[in-house]
């Protein structure tokens, strides 16, 4: 009687999981469709909030400045002077981590579930979308302007990359949790500031790098949400009969490509 009561309890356990498991695939798969049929629109707001612009604008221009008016550049070497005189010692890279560790926190609340504006694929289009704002300008500017870095290590320095990233995944984690409370981005941007001061600390950039970078980032990331709308209806979108369209990228058995879905 015993073994008969185990073994009841085991298939109930097991339709059970079964059922949580559909469940579950069900739930995700409808997910994912409403994700690629669904086109964002917490960004429209932006739209009517240019002045949101002028701040991270301002940090680009000063650092553009450093390069034209001396008093400005003059500052950069004021700045690399305490940071000689005061600590010496400058090795290490905990920047490197500092970096990634908003976009680790959108993610991460996402996973917990503490959900932010947009759902998994939007959002990371959004991150994807940013980052390659971010890292094209910084990587044109960087070999362009030719600066050469406090630490003399190459003519690299301008802007800050390191600290353009952590400002864009600031910013990225801003506009996906601020509405829930200002506290997510007071400390996202805790990280993207800390980042820029090892970076300074460090002896890899000079201050007008740190500043351009975070302006650079910021307005990545704000570029990517005004923009991002119109690449993703473009890409699916619904008819006027009420018919969903759907283009996406695909990779199977090796070869990579893109889908073309309509609904008849």
């Amino acid at each position: 009687m015993k073994k008969l009561v185990i073994v009841l309890l085991c298939i109930i356990s097991f339709r059970a999981g079964a059922q949580v498991t559909d469940t579950t695939i069900k739930k995700l798969g409808d997910t994912i469709k409403k994700d690629l049929t669904t086109a964002p629109d917490t960004v429209q707001h932006l739209h009517s909030k240019t002045a949101a612009l002028i701040f991270p604008a301002a940090l680009v221009g000063y650092g553009i400045a450093s390069f034209v008016f001396h008093p400005v550049r003059r500052f950069d070497y004021y700045v690399n002077s305490g940071f000689n005189k005061y600590y010496p010692h400058s090795s290490g890279s905990i920047e490197s981590y500092f970096q990634f560790a908003p976009v680790a926190m959108v993610y991460g609340l996402n996973l917990v579930g503490v959900e932010g504006k947009n759902r998994f694929i939007d959002r990371t289009a959004l991150l994807g979308l940013s980052a390659a704002f971010a890292g094209g300008s910084v990587y044109i500017l960087k070999n362009t302007t030719h600066r050469l870095r406090p630490n003399n290590a190459n003519k690299l320095s301008f802007p800050s990359g390191h600290t353009a990233n952590a400002f864009m995944g600031a910013e990225f984690l801003a506009q996906e949790y601020s509405g829930k409370s200002p506290v997510y981005g007071i400390v996202a941007y805790s990280f993207a500031i800390t980042t820029g001061v090892f970076r300074m600390y460090h002896r890899d950039h000079w201050f007008s790098d740190v500043v351009a970078g975070a302006g650079f980032g910021i307005l990545s990331t704000k570029a990517a949400y005004l923009v991002y709308p119109y690449v993703r209806n473009a890409f699916s979108h619904t008819s006027k009969a009420g018919k969903h369209t759907m283009v996406m990228p695909m990779y199977q058995d090796g070869v990579k490509g893109m889908s073309f879905a309509m609904e008849l």
